[in-house]
């Protein structure tokens, strides 16, 4: 089990540290679609929010306190999801549907990121792969 659980979290937080990376690389055109979305200074945002996504990947994949990692991220994905994909807002169809897509891929990781912080409360100080135990135990 430990090492299914070590599995799970590589898979999960590949999505996460790459989505992070891609706020870092591509700062300058998410701020852009940040902006469009009336986001509060977009570029310092999109900066903060690839920072965040990073670390909380981080935290998840090397278990350094893991279940604030993942409980940082479920409520990141949570308001990205809102701020950021809000898909009955839009008229057109085909906007809609993409944003659709994006809020419910958010709204999935962070279910996803709730499940990480369970088990890395449970698996406290069992060895699981983890550099450090849960913070919040």
């Amino acid at each position: 089990m430990e090492e299914i659980f070590l599995l799970g979290r590589i898979l999960f937080v590949y999505l996460i540290i790459g989505s992070g990376v891609g706020h870092l690389m591509a700062t300058d055109a998410m701020a852009g679609y940040a902006q469009s979305k009336n986001v509060p200074s977009p570029k310092l945002a999109v900066q903060i929010s690839g920072v965040a996504f990073i670390l909380g990947g981080v935290s998840i994949l090397l278990g350094i306190v893991g279940d604030a990692g993942a409980l940082g991220l479920a409520i990141l994905l949570v308001i990205t999801a809102v701020v950021m994909h809000p898909f009955w807002k839009e008229a057109d169809a085909q906007s809609k549907q993409l944003e659709m897509i994006s809020f419910n891929k958010d709204i999935a990781l962070a279910g996803g990121a709730l499940a990480i912080y369970v088990l890395f409360y449970l698996a406290d100080g069992l060895g699981y792969y983890t550099i450090t135990g849960a913070l919040f135990t």
